[in-house]
């Protein structure tokens, strides 16, 4: 086919905005222009896109006409189905007469989403019998865990994927790991007997085969940080909720080490490895519990010699253990090449949590954390994943990065600094050059919504009941008829601001973690009268277009927590290299979820509804500014009575319409 006869990209994307039923957008089409200019100059792209924009046609119909393999990254679940169960299947069928081929498309997560047919049939190695267990025979039929094993013994032959997100409704983390395995506790495909019905190979070979592969932030983050390649050779990496990339591959590259985790390992291992090995890992897990009872939280500049010591020795009977465990055979034990995998896989995660952080690595955060449920852990974290993702990440191929929330106070370059990338246009051989578009909305802004500062409130203190926010959070709810999502930035207020109202007003008040998330927004959207009370991190991606969210309620800047050792960690960091630590980290924090939080009221072109951010400090403080012009460009007012007038009246509408 000539080039002179290839279809544009305007055809290309008209036939697949068709096909899905959308409607084109300008934003989308510029969107679709720049990516189409990134990936055939192989040059990288920051583009920012507003809700409605149709941003998934506006990278896959560039990425699928330019031909090569594309991978597509994303933070959430709901994004990835999105695209695989219905904007890639359109899309394709649209563009095939255009294109004259038929794109593939695969998904592929880590291996520990797919379903373990080993796991399944051969049972689970247990940690205090030699051998094997049988959780079916263990469980109680009548029981939760019963009844989740015997439902997935039965999806498990009925599934063709094996993936865990297939399985509805779903089950605990409990029960899913009776049937799953990680990476390093798998057999690997020639040495298991159910290598060749795979769930995981099986995803592998068909990303292998795939033009575009669907895949989450954290398989990208084990990807670049492992060196062992879990995701086919591509050109093209497309990076959608971008604003969550650094958080999921912080997570990744987090070490942990608790006394549960160490004593599991030495159970798991005692079986396989002579006396004197095995007495050493258990004296020095022993030490490191008496630790751990008297840790308290915080971030550990030094490491204390008493920890130091715990943890080499922990670190050096590791390592005889795992040496042990290569060298010794044992026939007596049933399935030994699942035990033995399991028990190494344990012991060699201790061996080097325990090495890092004896290391000591400057650019490594190490701290304590108490948790009521599961007693205290010892963590290591990266101080910046910036150099890793500049290193691995912007190599060898053409990345796009989108999300609605990427220009913070009114420019890219913060997030830019985050990934590892010079401010824009002074990239050189160093650090790889970029270009940022923001490609607007289709919303009008100023007139769908307002944004409310509550300036004559209070500030919020560290504790504290505010009791004039409480006030203040029943009456805009009253006004509204209902209507509301309350993002908090604590558990602990959401919950507290749930029972208050609960017995305040008359509107039913959802709570997160009293039903799954799925439920919670199910329930949300079917009654305009409903409100539903969260934390602000976990609401991105709620999509609740319509009268049923009208108000959207943050009662102060989410700020990082003082005592988040990372995140302070960051900010000395910054500080000390000459910059405002400040606002390159608490601020930056800040301004992304509130960007996340305030995207949730416009979610269609006819919504209306108000903003309100029960902070003075949004009005009053210096940071102020920068954290507004991170913000949709709603109607700006501090006037509360004119606020009321707003909701009531928004209210009104929306009975008149029956909703």
């Amino acid at each position: 086919m000539t080039a002179s006869s290839s279809p544009s990209l305007t055809d290309l994307l008209h036939a697949a905005v068709t096909a899905v039923g959308g409607t084109e957008r300008p934003g989308q089409v510029t969107m679709a222009e720049a990516v189409a200019e990134a990936v055939d100059g192989d040059s990288h792209l920051l583009v920012q896109a507003g809700t409605g924009t149709g941003k998934s046609l506006g990278y896959l119909v560039p990425a699928l006409a330019h031909g090569e393999r594309v991978v597509v990254a994303t933070a959430t679940l709901a994004l990835q189905r999105q695209l695989v169960e219905r904007d890639l299947p359109r899309t394709v069928d649209a563009l095939q007469p255009l294109l004259r081929r038929r794109p593939q498309f695969a998904m592929l997560k880590g291996r520990s989403n797919y379903l373990c047919l080993h796991r399944l049939h051969e049972g689970v190695p247990q940690d205090e019998e030699e051998g094997l267990f049988d959780p079916f025979e263990a469980a109680a039929p009548s029981s939760k865990l019963g009844k989740d094993l015997l439902r997935m013994r039965d999806w498990a032959d009925e599934t063709e994927t094996g993936d865990r997100d297939d399985l509805t409704p779903g089950v605990s983390d409990r029960a899913w790991s009776q049937v799953s395995v990680t990476s390093r506790e798998c057999l690997g495909a020639s040495k298991c007997a159910y290598g060749a019905e795979c769930f995981a190979e099986a995803a592998r070979e068909r990303a292998k085969l795939a033009d575009v592969v669907v895949t989450n932030h954290a398989l990208l983050a084990i990807d670049a940080i492992e060196g062992a390649p879990v995701l086919p050779g591509h050109e093209v990496l497309i990076v959608d909720e971008a604003h969550e990339l650094v958080s999921r591959v912080t997570g990744v590259a987090t070490g942990e080490l608790t006394p549960g985790q160490v004593n599991r390992a030495v159970r798991r291992a005692a079986k396989l490895v002579d006396e004197k090995a095995a007495d050493a890992l258990q004296t020095a897990a022993e030490s490191f519990e008496r630790l751990m009872e008297l840790a308290l939280p915080g971030r550990l500049e030094e490491i204390p010699d008493d920890l130091e010591y715990a943890l080499m020795a922990l670190r050096d009977a590791a390592r005889t253990v795992i040496s042990a465990l290569g060298n010794t055979r044992d026939k007596s034990v049933q399935d030994e090449d699942a035990v033995r995998k399991q028990a190494l896989a344990s012991v060699e995660n201790i061996h080097a949590v325990a090495e890092r952080i004896v290391e000591g690595s400057e650019y490594d955060v190490v701290w304590y954390e108490r948790h009521d449920r599961f007693g205290a852990s010892l963590r290591v974290a990266p101080l910046s994943v910036s150099g890793l993702l500049r290193e691995k990440l912007f190599n060898e191929r053409s990345v796009v990065l989108t999300s609605a929330t990427l220009k913070l106070g009114g420019d890219f370059n913060g997030v830019a600094a985050s990934l590892g990338l010079a401010p824009e246009g002074t990239g050189g051989a160093e650090s790889p050059e970029w270009k940022g578009v923001d490609v607007g909305s289709p919303f009008d802004y100023p007139k769908q919504g307002i944004l409310y500062v509550a300036r004559h409130l209070s500030q919020p203190g560290r504790e504290g009941g505010r009791k004039d926010m409480l006030d203040e959070l029943a009456e805009l709810i009253e006004a509204a008829g209902g209507r509301t999502l309350g993002l908090f930035s604590s558990m602990r207020a959401a919950q507290a601001a749930a029972e208050e109202l609960r017995g305040r007003l008359d509107v039913p008040i959802l709570l997160q973690g009293e039903e799954t998330l799925g439920e919670l927004i199910r329930n949300f959207s079917a009654d305009a009268r409903t409100c539903l009370f969260g934390t602000l991190s976990l609401w991105q991606g709620v999509d609740v277009p319509g009268p049923s969210c009208q108000l959207v309620v943050m009662d102060r800047v989410p700020f990082p927590r003082p005592d988040d050792p990372l995140m302070s960690a960051r900010q000395k960091a910054v500080e000390e290299a000459g910059g405002n630590g400040f606002m390159a980290v608490a601020a930056t924090h800040a301004a992304l979820l509130m960007a996340q939080g305030a995207g949730r009221l416009v979610r269609a072109s006819g919504d209306r509804g108000v903003v309100a951010v029960l902070d003075p400090r949004l009005a009053t403080a210096r940071y102020g500014g920068f954290l507004k012009s991170s913000l949709p460009d709603f109607w700006y007012t501090t006037d509360r009575n004119q606020v009321r007038r707003s909701l009531a009246a928004i209210d009104e509408a929306a009975k008149a319409d029956g909703r």
